[in-house]
C-alpha cells in the first residue's frame, strides 16, 4: 500500500517539474490527506516508512529521503543526495551532489552539505556552514 501520491499541483525549479505530495494513510506524525512538499518523482521519497517532505521543501534528481528522515521549511535535497535515519534537513538548508545526512544529524538554517560529504550521528550543521568534499 502506498503512503503518498503525487498531486497535480506542481512547481518548476530550474526547468524541472516537481509535484506536491499528499499522504494517503496515517503514519508517524502525518495524517491521511495531508499535503506535503514537492518531489520530482515517487522514487525521491520512500513509500514504506515514516520519512516525509513537508511544506515548501523539495527533493529532486536521484535524491532519496527514507527511514524516519524529514525535510521541511524551504530545504532542498537534490542530485544523488540521501537523507535517512532520524535526520532532519530544514529552514533554507541544501543537501546535494552525493552527500549523505543520516543518523540523528540535523542540517538547518542556510547550511549546505554537498560533494561526497557525510553528516551523521548527532551532528548539527547550521548557520552559513558548508560541509563539502570528502568530509
Amino acid at each position: 500500500m502506498k503512503k503518498f501520491e503525487l498531486t497535480t499541483e506542481s512547481i518548476d525549479v530550474n526547468g524541472v517539474k516537481l509535484y506536491r505530495i499528499k499522504s494517503l494513510i496515517n503514519f508517524g506524525a502525518v495524517k491521511a490527506g495531508k499535503l506535503g512538499g514537492y518531489v520530482e518523482k515517487e522514487e525521491n521519497l520512500s513509500q514504506v516508512d515514516t520519512a516525509w517532505v513537508f511544506g515548501n521543501a523539495w527533493v529532486s534528481g536521484n535524491a532519496r529521503v527514507y527511514d524516519d528522515a524529514r525535510v521541511f521549511g524551504n530545504a532542498w535535497v537534490y542530485g544523488d543526495a540521501q537523507v535517512s535515519g532520524n535526520a532532519r534537513v530544514y529552514d533554507d538548508a541544501r543537501v546535494y551532489d552525493d552527500a549523505r545526512v543520516y543518523g540523528n544529524a540535523w542540517v538547518s538554517d542556510d547550511a549546505w552539505v554537498f560533494g561526497d560529504a557525510q553528516v551523521s550521528g548527532d551532528a548539527q550543521v547550521s548557520g552559513d556552514a558548508q560541509v563539502s568534499g570528502d568530509a
